[in-house]
């Protein structure tokens, strides 16, 4: 009997030379040793890299970047002082232009190897225009070591958190307010929580900033209702963070990784900030969903409306419709647009959002896609597009077999992640619909994330 260990040709501890070929899914290093697959966190395609191996598993082994032996051109010094420590990038080491590169192959990568479908038109990635200092909402953990706050990302693989003063893919308020809140509860003496004890107050900040207004909201997230020394840290905040217009505290008592938790109480100002998204206003509560890049959101949905190619008289579905964004920018150019979302808050919002912004032929509707549409349908409700933009895992079959019993000209699907986009693309071709291009939209700028827009039609009778 043949001893599989055996054919494992790294052993954990050793170093390796490494080729490496291509990047990974979330942006690491990919090569072979011997065959095998191994990936290296840092490294970039055409480098041969040393690297000790810290992981080992069956089919593929894990290897930590100690000499780049053979650099790649596009590879430049990373901005952040503490990017080899912190988990929230992955690509700072690679140029823009190049990054971009990488998310479209990402997108190619997945089409063809996981949707078999080669035929498929994939767009050179849309950029930012500012690749840094982007993220409107920030969600820190707060923690310490001996004496020390710490408040930043936790390191990659780990729930160590590495401090940071200056994150530079967060808005610069975003980044005042860590200063801001690690000072005041240090001399306060408002003490950070401890997830391996479940002590203490504080257990992570967030910071929201309305791009286009400048309105910016603090959220304290505390494991107990109780928040020593309010009144001065209130005082504060108000003080010393420009456009402040709201302080939250959100109570999240349970032992667990989740950030939020069901209590939120504003403790001073307002409850929502205000932000602007193309023409539209938008409020955004504490726990609202609203995409965390403005400018490049604009993008993304602009790329959605054009695939939808509306004319004025359609009827539209927009399934997982959240807050209902997407929803209005396709009202502008349809005749009806219904959203359908299964979390009641979101609708609550998206109905507010459309009043705010005087948009009447819109309907939100709470429940679940695939109960919502068969009963549509029973009311003869003929959509001539529908818009789908799920969760990363996206759609259910059952889902994507709704959508085409409704037998809409296209499909406009939105997507976070290219592997399960390919997956359901692949499903919609067995079912009569072929998707023609997709654009990727570079949303998070040095990072391995790329969100896509893939317009899909129905296959002409043969």
């Amino acid at each position: 009997m043949v001893n599989k260990v055996s054919l494992v040709p790294v052993e954990k501890g050793q170093s390796y030379s490494i080729e490496i070929t291509g990047l990974g899914h979330s942006g690491e290093g990919v090569g072979r040793y011997q065959d095998f697959t191994v990936f290296v966190p840092h490294a970039l395609p055409g480098e041969t890299v040393s690297a000790v191996i810290t992981t080992v598993k069956k089919t593929y082994a894990v290897g930590r970047l100690v000499t780049v032996r053979t650099p790649s051109p596009h590879r430049i010094t990373p901005e952040c002082a503490i990017y080899n420590k912190c988990g929230g990038c992955q690509l700072q080491h690679l140029t823009y232009e190049e990054q971009l590169h990488s998310k479209r192959q990402q997108v190619v990568d997945a089409v063809t190897r996981i949707g078999k479908l080669p035929e498929v038109v994939v767009h050179p990635t849309l950029g930012a225009d500012t690749p840094w200092y982007y993220r409107n909402k920030m969600q820190f953990p707060v923690g310490h070591k001996n004496s020390e706050i710490l408040i930043g990302c936790y390191a990659q693989g780990s729930h160590d958190i590495v401090d940071t003063d200056n994150c530079l893919i967060q808005h610069q308020v975003n980044n005042d307010i860590v200063r801001e809140v690690r000072s005041v509860i240090g001399e306060l003496g408002i003490e950070p929580y401890d997830e391996l004890t479940g002590q203490g107050i504080i257990r992570h900040v967030l910071g929201r900033v309305g791009t286009a207004t400048g309105e910016v909201m603090v959220v304290m997230v505390t494991a107990t209702d109780r928040l020593p020394q309010r009144e001065a840290l209130i005082e504060r905040l108000k003080s010393n963070i420009a456009g402040l217009v709201s302080i939250v505290q959100n109570v999240n008592s349970k032992r667990t990784n989740i950030i939020m938790g069901n209590e939120t109480v504003t403790l001073w100002g307002r409850d929502t900030i205000t932000d602007k998204m193309g023409e539209f206003s938008f409020a955004i509560s504490a726990r609202s969903f609203f995409q965390v890049n403005t400018s490049q959101a604009e993008v993304l949905y602009n790329q959605a409306v054009k695939y939808a190619g509306l004319t004025g008289a359609e009827t539209v579905i927009d399934a997982y419709c959240g807050t209902g964004t997407i929803t209005l920018f396709l009202a502008r150019q349809a005749a009806q647009v219904y959203g359908i979302e299964i979390v009641e808050p979101a609708i609550i919002d998206a109905r507010k959002n459309a009043v705010t912004n005087n948009v009447r032929n819109v309907e939100f509707i709470v429940g679940d896609t695939i109960d919502i549409m068969p009963r549509m349908f029973k009311q003869g409700i003929r959509p001539d597009v529908i818009v789908v933009d799920p969760p990363r895992a996206g759609c259910e079959q059952k889902v994507l077999e709704t959508f085409v019993r409704m037998e809409p000209k296209r499909i406009v699907y939105v997507s976070c992640n290219p592997a399960s986009l390919a997956r359901d693309l692949a499903v919609l071709s067995s079912l009569g619909y072929v998707a023609r291009e997709i654009q990727p939209v570079d949303m998070f700028p040095q990072t391995f994330h790329v969100e896509s827009v893939a317009v899909i039609e129905r296959k002409a009778q043969e």
